[in-house]
């Protein structure tokens, strides 16, 4: 690769490493090229869809002309796996905050379970989670969220195009998800919960696809690091 490549334009799969945010990952591959090659100081850089800090897997970077692309690449299916942690919720529906109220699980069989997930096929109603990026009287939810401040979140429709339960074994439920664009995977696991009669909180998340594009053929950055270095 040369530099006139990645200002042309490039699409990186990236497989995001656990605790990184998107934006750290971004800025972590534009330190790398920026010292590579000789970029511009406006060199652009961008990805398509964000991945919360406790998700892994596939993120799009798109270089220079390509940045152009991010749009049409965020409105692809997606595709995730991850875990379903019945029996417990938190305020994040996720593990980034700590448990704040716990369910009994004795009801939950495997046949309720692959009954329920009917209920989630096609389009759906989803309210996006209190600590999310959504703006909300000009601040971010997670913003109001982290002062204690209620706040109205409208429900949004989504589109769950495949969702399979592939392990169960209490209080841990694996699955493999297809959505449309703006599909939140922890209000997935939160009403998932409510749904059993039961509460559920996401414990694990990885991205597997988006559109066309899949995680076994990214890379993690270090391994681009290294990559580059050799070349």
């Amino acid at each position: 690769m040369t530099t006139e490549d990645y200002l042309e334009g490039q699409i990186l799969l990236i497989d995001k490493p656990l605790k990184w945010s998107s934006f750290q990952a971004v800025n972590k591959l534009k330190y790398i090229l920026k010292r590579k090659y000789n970029l511009p100081k406006k060199f652009k850089i961008g990805h398509a869809g964000t991945l919360d800090p406790l998700a892994t897997g596939l993120l799009i970077v798109c270089t220079g002309k390509f940045t152009k692309r991010i749009t049409d690449i965020q409105a692809q299916a997606k595709e995730y796996t991850g875990t379903i942690t019945v029996g417990a919720t938190t305020p994040s529906y996720d593990l980034e905050t700590e448990v704040d109220a716990t369910f009994p699980t004795e009801n939950i069989t495997s046949e309720l379970v692959q009954e329920t997930v009917k209920q989630f096929l096609g389009e759906i109603d989803q309210k996006p989670p209190v600590f999310s990026a959504i703006k909300k009287d000009g601040k971010r939810l997670y913003e109001h969220a982290r002062a204690g401040e209620e706040v109205e979140i409208a429900f949004r429709k989504t589109t769950i195009h495949e969702f399979e339960i592939t392990r169960i074994a209490l209080p841990e439920i694996d699955f493999r998800v297809k959505c449309s664009k703006g599909t939140y995977i922890r209000s997935l696991a939160f009403d998932f919960g409510k749904a059993l009669n039961s509460g559920a909180h996401l414990s694990v998340l990885r991205r597997t696809k988006i559109g066309d594009f899949s995680v076994e053929n990214g890379i993690k950055p270090e391994e681009f690091e290294q990559q580059l270095n050799q070349s």
